[in-house]
């Protein structure tokens, strides 16, 4: 007994008023009942208006007529009203509580096969609305420390605050179920500052979940190897992707709205990389380049483990482990 009366202290509090509710209007509907059968000639009379007397509405198709009767009405009244007031009240704090923990980053995740992206900034931003746009079905779990709120009214983006190498915030975000994690690197911060966190992040990641494929930023050239030391699956250096745009158009002029127009997705332009099928297996690029063209898609390049060949001679021969470099709508 002394068990199951700590096992029920543990329970929500709202649950704990639901249920003392409850028990007060039943045992009053009984209690009616055996006071009066021929007012109330049903146990399910009884708790009926046990339940209309407790909730206020009064339909008076149920009047107790004797003094005992309404008595237990009187009690009814001031200890069960008293139950389901608070329990509603309750309830509405409960809701509100839980809104404002989802929009302050205080809520865990429990979906998986999302998306978990750290840092909030322009790129971000932007990484989300196409996220959000292409797959409308994707959920993104976004953690950051600077925001306040969740920036978002999309059901499918989650906010998570908190710092990205603590175990408990990549916990709220249900890590091991996530299906990629991208790093952004914190240009409020100094260079190194920045690719610091970026790398100690990614270890926090690793650490909890080594199968997760990550992509990371950084933005010292030093730091690239640092990150596939601490088991970035892609490292991205925005300095010099930038430097090479801007290289771009300044040898052919207008070169970076063409680039920028390729790598947009929602434009219906998909640049990417695709497996081998086996009937394509031996194929030189010449041929396998002219097969694909009738499909609509373009053949540029050949990824050969590490070493990516675009635009290779003729004569070089597609291979079951090799990936396709292509522009797809």
């Amino acid at each position: 007994m002394q068990q199951l009366i700590h096992g029920f202290l543990r329970w929500p509090l709202v649950i704990r008023i639901l249920i003392m509710a409850l028990a007060v209007m039943s045992t009053c509907g009984v209690m009616i009942h055996y006071l009066e059968p021929d007012t109330f000639p049903s146990f399910f009379d009884g708790i009926w208006w046990a339940v209309i007397t407790t909730s206020t509405v009064g339909y008076g198709d149920f009047v107790p007529k004797t003094a005992e009767g309404k008595t237990l009405g009187i009690l009814l009244i001031l200890v069960g009203a008293g139950f389901l007031s608070t329990y509603f009240v309750m309830l509405a704090t409960e809701t509100v509580t839980t809104q404002n923990g989802y929009m302050e980053g205080k809520t865990a995740y429990k979906g998986k096969g999302h998306v978990i992206i750290i840092g909030w900034n322009e790129r971000t931003r932007e990484i989300i609305h196409q996220l959000t746009s292409l797959q409308s079905s994707c959920d993104v779990i976004l953690i950051d420390d600077s925001l306040q709120k969740n920036p978002y009214r999309n059901n499918h983006v989650h906010f998570v605050k908190g710092s990205p190498f603590k175990d408990a915030i990549l916990q709220k975000a249900n890590l091991s179920e996530a299906k990629i994690a991208l790093v952004t690197s914190d240009q409020n911060k100094d260079e190194m500052t920045s690719d610091m966190n970026t790398i100690l992040s990614l270890l926090a990641i690793k650490g909890n979940q080594p199968s997760l494929h990550t992509v990371v930023e950084v933005l010292q050239k030093d730091q690239v190897e640092n990150a596939k030391r601490a088991g970035a699956d892609e490292v991205i250096q925005t300095n010099m992707q930038t430097s090479l745009v801007m290289m771009n158009s300044i040898i052919s002029q207008g070169m970076s709205r063409t680039i920028l127009k390729l790598l947009n997705h929602l434009k219906g332009n998909n640049l990417k990389l695709i497996s081998v099928m086996d009937e394509h297996a031996g194929a030189t690029f010449q041929s396998l380049s002219a097969q694909l063209l009738k499909e609509r898609v373009i053949l540029l390049g050949i990824k050969k483990g590490e070493n990516t060949l675009v635009n290779p001679p003729m004569d070089v021969v597609v291979e079951t482990t090799d990936e396709l470099l292509v522009i797809s709508n």
